[in-house]
């Protein structure tokens, strides 16, 4: 796995800035205001931490508010790194339960995927101290960056149950975490595939003809490239539902849906499970 000497952060609207990392090639977005500014997402090290640090002190030296999109490593094993004496990190509150509750296990689960493939990035996984946010976000709250309204959206379970969307009115920014993906396929390790369409439709009313979307992976999209993955979205949800209903196993889903065989697979083994629990 690559590892990356040296990055820092564009500026996509007026006073918004993203840092597209190599490794996992995750997004951190940087807002800053009067004074103040928020880091959204901290990455997956104390070492990627500190150079998300040294690149968002290049743009500003004014202490942040730290949100997390959901409670994959990638995302916010950085906190611990990143959060000073009396700093806030919100989260939704699955993703505060899930970081608060089990820890160990999603530190096991981020070593254990590269312990064979990538050793050294696995050690730094495993001795990262999981900092869960302090500031629970249940379906809205608003966050105020030196003057500039920050909306933290919870618009329903998609790629996790902690699924959180930052939304910055001013500069016309909505950063969609893993809800949106671009340069890979949705991720369904612990995704609700036949929720996460309407999330995504709840997602899209928020965007206009000139939104930059900032996606949790991958390059910054717009309202287009949204709609397409939200129609791919609806039609896997309904593969697995016409798939389900008539008994079929789940190997039947893979000829017709949008992706590729192990996502859908993937994808199908949680729909199938869901509804299967009613």
């Amino acid at each position: 796995m690559t590892r990356a000497s040296s990055v820092g952060f564009t500026e996509v609207a007026d006073g918004v800035y993203v840092l597209r990392y190599p490794v996992l090639d995750v997004n951190v977005t940087l807002v800053t205001g009067d004074g103040h500014a928020l880091l959204v997402d901290t990455l997956s090290t104390d070492r990627q931490a500190r150079q998300l640090a040294e690149a968002a002190r290049r743009i500003t030296r004014a202490p942040w508010t730290i949100v997390n999109t959901h409670h994959h490593f990638d995302h916010c094993f950085g906190n611990a790194t990143l959060v000073s004496d009396g700093q806030d990190i919100w989260a939704e509150e699955e993703t505060v339960a899930v970081l608060s509750q089990q820890a160990e296990t999603v530190r096991r689960y981020a070593y254990e995927a590269y312990a064979e493939s990538n050793p050294d990035f696995a050690t730094e996984l495993a001795q990262v101290r999981v900092l869960p946010p302090g500031r629970v976000v249940r379906h809205e709250a608003t966050v105020t960056v030196g003057g500039l309204p920050v909306i933290l959206r919870h618009l329903g379970r998609g790629h996790t149950a902690g699924d959180l969307v930052v939304q910055v009115p001013d500069a016309d920014v909505v950063v969609a975490g893993d809800l949106v993906e671009q340069g890979a396929p949705p991720s369904f390790e612990d995704a609700y595939p036949l929720e996460w369409p309407e999330t995504v439709a709840r997602l899209r009313s928020l965007l206009g003809p000139d939104t930059v979307v900032v996606p949790g992976h991958g390059a910054v999209v717009d309202q287009e490239f949204v709609a397409r993955q939200h129609a791919e979205l609806t039609e896997l949800a309904w593969l697995i539902r016409d798939a389900h209903r008539v008994g079929a196993p789940v190997e039947t889903v893979v000829d017709r849906a949008p992706f590729d065989r192990q996502t859908t697979l993937t994808a199908a083994r949680r729909g199938y499970r869901q509804l299967e629990q009613g």
